[in-house]
């Protein structure tokens, strides 16, 4: 009878080992998965810069810093010169002029959605309305603001043919407002309940919970996701392409044409070939830094905040 006890002890203490070796050896095995993982996320990043630095090379060598504020973009066998000037001050005037468009709306949604009506039937509407905005491809988007919202433009008089920066700033602010709701939404329900029932409970009206609980507590999130909207403008092509009027210019003012580092790739990019096709490469490399930098910004902005 002792013996067997032993036996049982000695199976149970064996079969307990052989658990924690397997426990080690499968958190081991999760370990190099996930460095794994992570180290192709670093080696596509690094060879998406090298290839674009390695491209933009004649176009670096050829006009140096002078790329940056030349506004000169002539394609013309024997005097070829290009600027990306035109298309960064484009390309910016379109994504904050969108931001701002965007922004209200985003806001007063997320409110709307996330506490005022929360957990109503017009909310999940809403919301759900939301989400589908999200998922609509940017050229539907481009045809929706060509057929309707450049007609409309003309219509009022404020632009001869419909395009230009705000026609196209419209559709982007449309476009951009579904990322900034939703994560604001997922940070104002993250507010903990306790303390929206204590500031009731002390008497604050349903603005003041607004302000001094909800706000200050969702800040962080909310500046995140209108950083990531500000992002997703920046990197919009077909919609901008479609009705911003594509010429190479630098726009004198929101119902001026102009063009975009990402529309100038799409329209020229299929034609070009030597130092032209450099210079759209070296605007790919810009635009590839600044939304870098945009989103490092944002991060340590959040940070801060936080």
């Amino acid at each position: 009878m002792f013996i067997l006890s032993l036996d049982i002890r000695e199976q149970y203490e064996i079969s307990l080992l052989q658990l924690i070796l397997m426990q080690v050896n499968s958190d081991k095995i999760l370990k190099r998965v996930l460095f794994a993982a992570s180290l192709i996320i670093l080696l596509i990043a690094a060879a998406m810069v090298f290839s674009l630095f390695k491209g933009s090379l004649p176009s670096i060598s050829k006009f140096g810093w002078g790329f940056l504020f030349s506004p000169e973009w002539d394609p013309t066998q024997g005097r070829e010169h290009y600027g990306a000037l035109l298309f960064i001050v484009g390309t910016l005037l379109t994504s904050v002029v969108a931001l701002i468009i965007a922004l209200p709306l985003a806001f007063f949604t997320s409110l709307f959605v996330a506490e005022y009506f929360r957990g109503t039937k017009i909310a999940t509407v809403v919301s759900t309305l939301v989400d589908l905005l999200a998922g609509i491809p940017s050229i539907i988007y481009g045809l929706w603001g060509f057929y309707m919202l450049r007609p409309l433009i003309v219509t009022l008089g404020l632009s001869p043919q419909g395009f230009g920066v705000l026609t196209s700033a419209l559709v982007l602010a449309i476009m951009v407002v579904p990322y900034a709701t939703s994560l604001s939404n997922n940070t104002i329900m993250m507010v903990p309940n306790e303390l929206k029932e204590a500031a009731y409970s002390l008497g604050a009206t349903r603005l003041e919970v607004i302000r001094n609980v909800i706000l200050p507590s969702a800040r962080s999130g909310m500046t995140a996701s209108y950083i990531l909207a500000f992002g997703r403008a920046i990197g919009e092509t077909l919609a901008v392409t479609m009705l911003i009027g594509n010429e190479n210019i630098i726009p004198k003012g929101l119902f001026s044409t102009g063009n975009t580092m990402a529309s100038v790739i799409a329209n020229q990019f299929g034609e070009a070939s030597g130092l032209q096709l450099s210079s759209l490469i070296e605007i790919g490399l810009l635009l590839f830094v600044m939304t870098t930098l945009i989103n490092a910004a944002g991060k340590y902005i959040i940070k801060k905040i936080a």
